[in-house]
C-alpha cells in the first residue's frame, strides 16, 4: 500500500483554499445568473450584477471573492491509504494558504479574542473524518464566512411536531433577513442529535445547486422551503426581490423516539467549497 506524503497533503489543502476562495463552483454561478435574468426589481438586479462582476474579477486576478475569507473547515474521506500526519499535515496546509494566498487570519481564542495569525488554533481546523471502503483520500475544505453563519439556528421540536419544521426554517430566515448576503444556501439538518442535525445542515451546503434529495418526502419539502422563502421579498442583500434563496438542501438522520432535532446552516451567496481526490 502506497503511502500519501504529508507534503502532498499540505500542497493539495493549500491548491484547495486557493480555489475555494477565489473561484466559485459553476453551479453556483449558474444560479446566480438565472437569478439576475428572471429577477425584475430594479435594485435587485443591481445588486446581482455587482456579485456576477465581483465573482469574475476575483476569478481572473485569483484573489479572495470576499474579505471574509471563512473559518477553515475539512472533510476527509480516508480509504484503504496509508497516510502520513494527516492531522498535522492539513494544519500546516491551512497555515500556508493563510501565508500564501492570503486568507485573513480569522481564528481566535473565544475568551481572549487573541488572534492565532494563522487560521490555526485550539481545535481548528474543524476536520470532520468520514471512513470509506475506497482506494484514495478525499479532501473537501469549506472555508466558512460568518456573515452567514452567525445566523445559524437550533430547535429541538417535539417527536411529533413535524409539521412545525417548515415554520422553523422559515423563521430563521426570516429573522436573518439580509444579514447573511442574500441570495443564501439554506442548508437543514433533521434528526439524530442536537450536534449531529447542525452538521447535518452544514453538509448539506456541499451538494450541488439544483441537486434535490433522492427521498421524496425530502425533495418536496426542499422545494416547498425554497418557495416560500422566496416569497418573503427580503431578496439580494436584504434590499428586496424575488430571490432571497438559491435553494434549500435537506439531509437527515434516524433520532430518538423522544425528539426531533432541526439545525439551520446558512450560507451566503458565496458558497465556497473545492474536492480533490488523492489515489
Amino acid at each position: 500500500m502506497k503511502m500519501i506524503s504529508q507534503k502532498t497533503i499540505e500542497e493539495t489543502v493549500v491548491k484547495l483554499f486557493k480555489k475555494a476562495v477565489t473561484t466559485l463552483p459553476e453551479d453556483v454561478v449558474s444560479a446566480l445568473k438565472r437569478a439576475y435574468e428572471n429577477e425584475n426589481n430594479k435594485i435587485a438586479r443591481y445588486n446581482l450584477k455587482a456579485i456576477l462582476e465581483n465573482i469574475e474579477i476575483a476569478r481572473k486576478k485569483k484573489i479572495p471573492i470576499c474579505q471574509d475569507t471563512g473559518l477553515p473547515i475539512v472533510y476527509v474521506k480516508l480509504g484503504n491509504v496509508e497516510v502520513e500526519n494527516l492531522y498535522e499535515s492539513i494544519r500546516n496546509g491551512v497555515k500556508k494558504a493563510t501565508k500564501e494566498i492570503p486568507l485573513r487570519p480569522n481564528v481566535v481564542n473565544p475568551f481572549t479574542r487573541k488572534n492565532t495569525g494563522t487560521n490555526v488554533g485550539y481545535r481548528i481546523p474543524e476536520i470532520e473524518l468520514e471512513l470509506i471502503d475506497e482506494d484514495y483520500l478525499e479532501i473537501t475544505v469549506l472555508p466558512k464566512g460568518f456573515g452567514s453563519e452567525n445566523n445559524s439556528a437550533l430547535k429541538m421540536l417535539s417527536p411529533n411536531e413535524q409539521d412545525k419544521i417548515k415554520d422553523f426554517v422559515l423563521e430563521t430566515v426570516i429573522s436573518a433577513n439580509g444579514k447573511p448576503c442574500p441570495p443564501i444556501i439554506v442548508g437543514v439538518g433533521i434528526g439524530g442529535s442536537a450536534d449531529y442535525a447542525m452538521k447535518l445542515a452544514k453538509k448539506s451546503l456541499l451538494r450541488r445547486i439544483g441537486e434535490k434529495h433522492e427521498d421524496n418526502v425530502v425533495k418536496k419539502m426542499e422545494e416547498e422551503l425554497l418557495n416560500i422563502i422566496n416569497k418573503t421579498g427580503i431578496g439580494p442583500m436584504g434590499l428586496g426581490g424575488n430571490t432571497t434563496a438559491l435553494d434549500v438542501k435537506i439531509e437527515y438522520a434516524d433520532t430518538h423516539t423522544a425528539g426531533l432535532p432541526v439545525g439551520v446552516c446558512i450560507q451566503c451567496w458565496a458558497a465556497r467549497h473545492a474536492t480533490a481526490i488523492i489515489d
